[in-house]
């Protein structure tokens, strides 16, 4: 069965927030990476400078196979941050056969903001904002 996740979306913040949850909770980041760690995409504008050392990603385990997954936003890569957008449900799937149907039942009716498939960083991964208005994240990590 998958595992699910709570993804926070900052406003240029992300990796402060994180170090002191890091504080409170402990432990060590499993991830944490730059925009300006990302290869090119075809088709998208370079990273801006603005933009470079903002966080893409970072997770912290917090217990009982529990993380919280973090980002920044990005002119690039989700715009604007308003309350009530700054949070993801991230489900990490067992196989990708789970993560299509967990993918396709929960966008049905809802807006795909990045179709399922293969990422840079060795994942099958996409997001949609359901038909309620909730933000998710599918996720299968490729052993």
């Amino acid at each position: 069965m998958a595992s699910v996740h709570t993804y926070l979306t900052f406003n240029g913040n992300c990796e402060a927030a994180f170090n002191f949850y890091k504080s409170v909770f402990g432990g060590e980041f499993e991830y944490i990476g730059k925009f300006k760690d990302m290869p090119p995409a075809e088709g998208q504008p370079p990273v801006s400078e603005a933009d470079a050392d903002k966080i893409m990603h970072i997770s912290l385990p917090i217990g009982n196979g529990s993380s919280l997954f973090g980002s920044d936003t990005s002119e690039g890569f989700g715009g604007n941050l308003t309350f009530g957008n700054n949070f993801s449900i991230s489900i990490n799937a067992e196989s990708k056969e789970e993560a299509n149907n967990l993918f396709n039942g929960l966008s049905a009716d809802g807006n795909i903001v990045m179709p399922l498939g293969d990422t840079f960083w060795g994942a099958y991964f996409g997001m949609f904002i359901d038909r309620f208005g909730i933000n998710w994240m599918v996720n299968f990590d490729y052993k």
